[in-house]
């Protein structure tokens, strides 16, 4: 029988980035993943400017960069435009390009595959992590002390004994089913279609149109509110599309070249590399955990891949999780720190799940509904350049914070929330702003894999205060010291306490009358 702290079920990008945080970290672990290569089908593109965070936390976001398909520089944002590609009437917003400031790391857009091979030259190259490709998960179990997964290959079975069991294996988790957590969410009851092809011709025609961009939405109002959209693999020849079909459709009874023109608004030739089909709907696991069994990533989350919500959430599961199970091991996370994990992420994705996707499918149809160029230009024209600013606002209001978590000292009342605004102010529940130190370095390059306080032109008394609570909690805390002044003065306060994912866990311009009971509480020992 093998022996790990932790099993990881599920080796996609969720599953091998796990795996990273706890190996980093000094935990033994062993992933079980049936697949032995990497498939071709471009999705989980777009990375956003905190999952880049995290790769450069893991010391790989050069690797990654280098690995993307696309030129550098070359833009990320959407094109949107009403009924086909070729309508007169198209959005290029600003999205994400908007909160660039917010975050130490820009955003990017590589194919899944391209992230996971660099995820998992890493993984490899930690001691304490194995991984088992090849081998399938079929039975979990648990008692008080211990978990035991039990995994085979072409007939031979195993056991693994570990403290933990984290199932990262996707939106039909077996991990999920054989704890009994069921989901809940909305299902559209709408069969997608997925189509990767390459087309220069396609290419030419974007080229000729629109402004550099990597994906191209149209809005038919036949659709109500669901999407046709391109998105790019490279620049030049290589897409995808996904779109809306009928029920009955299979890959040999559908005109799918004729469907890929009725949307571009133009003919042109191309190369199917793949088609597929999926259901568009989202679900949400009613809890994340279920004694010493986690779930992760689609296993605990999944919808349709739009805005890029999915991938970003899952690895953001992982540094949640990651960082609480290594503070378990190593001895100071409290009894309340690892079922945070499920407080803090659950709510976020929740209202990801309902309000930043579903309700857009909803207010897209309403929009639909209630404006058309055939039955009143002049007010559509109104209505659809207000629109291009609704949809740079979309991109600023998605703002995580944990200020409800139990291990947080947010403000009485409050509730973790996938909704909020990007100020540079330091609030308790939300990601740290970077910012530069009067040494040049930013603050992100001085932070530790334990907490943090930063204390700007605060008395030697007011940091002793927080060392000597670190030390008597067994807490691993660095300090970094600097004037209060230059864009510093930004955060609007002097000393603040960040916790291993960069989240602000207290905020404050004098030492608190119990820094003790403050150390003691983020690290779930309250």
């Amino acid at each position: 029988m093998k022996k790990v702290q932790v099993t990881i079920v599920g080796g996609g990008p969720v599953g091998v980035a796990l795996a990273v945080q706890l190996g980093m970290r000094g935990v033994s672990c062993l992933l079980v993943e049936s697949r032995t290569g990497l498939g071709r089908i471009p999705k989980g593109q777009n990375l956003t400017h905190r999952t880049l965070e995290h790769f450069y936390f893991m010391g790989i976001v050069d690797e990654l960069r280098a690995s993307r398909m696309m030129p550098p520089g070359f833009a990320i944002g959407e094109i949107t435009t009403y009924r086909d590609l070729n309508s007169p009437y198209y959005h290029a917003a600003a999205g994400r390009l908007l909160v660039h400031d917010y975050y130490f790391e820009k955003n990017d857009r590589l194919p899944q595959y391209q992230m996971e091979k660099v995820l998992r030259t890493k993984m490899a190259a930690l001691p304490g992590v194995e991984a088992r490709f090849g081998w399938t998960a079929t039975t979990i179990e648990q008692d008080a002390s211990k978990t035991r997964v039990t995994i085979t290959k072409d007939g031979v079975s195993e056991i693994i004994e570990a403290d933990y069991v984290v199932g990262c294996d996707g939106g039909h988790s077996v991990v999920r089913e054989q704890i009994g957590i069921p989901r809940i969410g909305t299902d559209f009851d709408e069969l997608m279609v997925l189509i990767v092809f390459r087309s220069r011709e396609f290419h030419e025609g974007l080229k000729k149109r629109y402004p550099e961009r990597s994906t191209y939405r149209a809005m038919h109002p036949d659709l109500k509110g669901y999407w046709k959209f391109f998105g790019r693999i490279d620049v030049g020849e290589g897409f995808f599309f996904h779109a809306p079909v009928p029920k009955e459709t299979t890959r040999d009874n559908f005109d799918f070249l004729g469907m890929l023109h009725e949307a571009a608004g133009f003919q042109f030739d191309a190369e199917f590399e793949h088609v597929g089909f999926w259901d568009l709907r989202v679900a949400v696991a009613e809890r994340y955990q279920v004694g010493r069994v986690f779930i992760a990533g689609d296993a605990a989350h999944s919808h349709p891949p739009y805005g890029g919500f999915g991938l970003n959430n899952g690895l953001e599961d992982a540094v949640n999780l990651g960082w609480k199970l290594a503070a378990t091991f190593d001895g100071w996370g409290g009894e309340t720190l690892l079922p945070s994990y499920t407080d803090e992420r659950r709510p976020i994705f929740k209202e990801v799940a309902e309000d930043f996707i579903a309700q857009r499918i909803r207010n897209d149809g309403a929009f639909l509904d209630r404006y058309s160029p055939d039955r009143d230009k002049a007010e559509f024209e109104r209505a659809w350049k207000e629109r291009e600013t609704d949809m740079d606002t979309r991109a600023q209001v998605y703002e995580p914070s944990y200020e409800g978590s139990p291990v947080v000292l947010g403000p009485p009342g409050a509730k973790s929330t996938a909704h909020g605004t990007h100020v540079y102010k330091a609030r308790v529940g939300h990601h740290l702003v970077p910012q530069k130190l009067s040494s040049g370095r930013n603050v992100f390059e001085e932070l530790g894999r334990g907490f943090t306080l930063l204390a700007f032109g605060v008395d030697d008394a007011a940091v002793r205060a927080f060392e000597q609570a670190a030390a008597l909690a067994k807490v691993p805390l660095n300090i970094v010291r600097d004037t209060y002044a230059d864009g510093r003065t930004k955060y609007e306060t002097r000393m603040i306490l960040v916790r291993p994912d960069q989240f602000i866990v207290w905020a404050g311009d004098t030492a608190p009358a119990d820094a003790g009971a403050i150390m003691r509480r983020v690290a779930g020992q309250a």
